[in-house]
């Protein structure tokens, strides 16, 4: 197996596997179609010496609706059908078994979002995108520090927190089970991990 050769092909010449298990809904499609008008053609299709597609069917779909005659490709010669086949489902499947560090994710949203960048390019859903920039991490930093509660009316204490659907459920369960003054219940709140 040497190494892989780039060119480019015609959309006209390349194969479809069709066999590939790995499905393409038309919103993904389009998510792709749309991230090559922001990006370009970034990631190339491989294909073998036959021009057989290995990785890169979506792609192929999304640049058809953009009526491109030509794509870049990385040709992959000297792999055995059942090493074609694995790959095909490798490329996918391990993508998949990535994550996120999600605190450094949320830098980079709120980053883009102050840049005015539209999220929509990146792929998640507005629901995920909601959740992840709502989704405030409290700063335990003072939690060591006294808590000064003159502010606070002997019958009204109240303090404005953003959290996620899953954090809320934990706060007003740590709340219900709080039997003490308010000052030593939001300290014992905020000294718990979220």
């Amino acid at each position: 197996m040497g190494f892989p050769v780039y060119s480019v092909k015609s959309c006209a010449e390349l194969i479809k596997y069709s066999q590939n298990s790995r499905t393409h809904s038309s919103d993904q499609i389009n998510q792709i179609k749309r991230s090559i008008e922001q990006f370009g053609f970034t990631n190339p299709l491989l294909i073998d010496e036959d021009n057989l597609i290995i990785a890169g069917h979506g792609r192929l779909e999304a640049a058809l609706l953009l009526n491109m005659d030509d794509i870049p490709c990385v040709i992959i010669n000297g792999l055995t059908e059942a090493q074609k086949r694995a790959y095909i489902i490798a490329d996918n499947q391990l993508a998949l078994n990535a994550g996120w560090n999600e605190d450094l994710l949320k830098l980079e949203l709120t980053f883009l979002e102050d840049e005015n960048f539209d999220l929509s390019f990146l792929g998640f859903d507005e629901n995920d995108l909601e959740t992840l920039l709502n989704d405030v991490e409290l700063d335990y930093s003072d939690k060591n520090k006294e808590l000064n509660t003159n502010d606070f009316s002997d019958d009204i204490m109240e303090l404005k927190f953003k959290f996620s659907q899953e954090k809320y459920e934990l706060v007003v369960e740590k709340l219900r089970n709080i039997n003490s003054s308010k000052e030593i219940a939001l300290l014992q709140l905020l000294n718990n991990e979220l």
